[in-house]
């Protein structure tokens, strides 16, 4: 049995009653349970159908993700978040860059890196070279000025939480960030590159090894491991192309608002759905939110 889940951002246009019914309808599937009026609603499947794709695209023009995965085992035990584009809606390396005064240069080698069009460990060593000589200060000025937190993150985890799940925050970017996130979301734990400090000002080198593609599949196979589980007790999400072996490895794995070329690899894929739209997919309605 799979479940078809539709879900729109909750700022946007409502979930309309005949969309979900005329699709269900046409698919033979069960009744439409509504997870939150307006938002998010799924039915039962007996099968993907042929036409999947087709039914998804025409219901991104109206704003509106389309999700089908299999039905058993879909509430997971672990969220596995990556962190720029995702759980926040910077990349932190290429605010750090606009404070250089190299802003655009590395915000073109990130969006490539992102979209699989260069090796992500030499365009971060590239990327990092650049900031030599910026204050450490300017960190915490990034952090207090710049970044902003996506909708729908600290009533995932905290959901999560509220059902027996543990948090954990991956990324290819800095330490330095991710600390501060992970506390303000309530994740458990992190993981990050270190950028190296010297008299106050960054050297314009990062820690060895590089936290990248595979680090963040060995972060979900360590975690889970020490923890209990299997992979397939997770759901992952994040948008770029260094998050696609994880999101290939856990039982459910999202792209959000990714890249078309790290999209195009995932089966789960919400555009327009924010945060939360990982707690629908599992089967949570609003009233479970915590």
């Amino acid at each position: 049995m799979f479940i078809a889940s539709l879900i729109t951002n909750p700022a946007g246009r409502p979930l309309e009653r005949v969309a979900v019914e005329s699709l269900r309808d046409a698919w033979g599937g069960g009744e439409a349970v509504w997870l939150n009026p307006g938002v998010a609603a799924e039915f039962d499947l007996p099968q993907v159908p042929a036409n999947r794709w087709e039914a998804w695209a025409g219901l991104q023009a109206l704003g509106i993700d389309l999700c089908i995965q299999p039905a058993e085992g879909r509430q997971k035990r672990m969220l596995l978040a990556d962190m720029d584009s995702t759980m926040i809606g910077q990349e932190c390396i290429d605010e750090l860059a606009d404070m250089a005064g190299v802003g655009a240069h590395v915000a073109g080698i990130t969006a490539r890196a992102m979209n699989g069009e260069l090796d992500f460990e030499a365009a971060l060593t590239e990327r990092v070279a650049l900031l030599k000589g910026l204050p450490e200060a300017v960190i915490a000025q990034v952090l207090a000025e710049r970044i902003t937190y996506t909708q729908g993150g600290r009533t995932l985890i905290a959901t999560m939480h509220a059902f027996g799940g543990h948090a954990v925050l991956v990324s290819g970017g800095f330490t330095a960030f991710t600390t501060a996130v992970a506390a303000h979301l309530g994740f458990d734990e992190h993981r990050a590159n270190t950028l190296l400090v010297r008299d106050g000002h960054l050297t314009g080198q990062v820690a060895r090894p590089i936290l990248g593609r595979a680090a963040k599949v060995a972060a979900l196979e360590e975690i889970t491991a020490r923890l209990g589980l299997t992979p397939a007790e997770v759901i992952a999400v994040g948008d770029g192309a260094n998050d696609l072996g994880m999101l290939h490895l856990a039982g459910a794995g999202v792209a959000l608002h990714a890249k078309p070329a790290v999209a195009a690899q995932c089966d789960l894929r919400i555009n327009h759905g924010d945060l939360t739209a990982l707690l629908y997919l599992q089967g949570y309605a609003v009233t479970d939110f915590a």
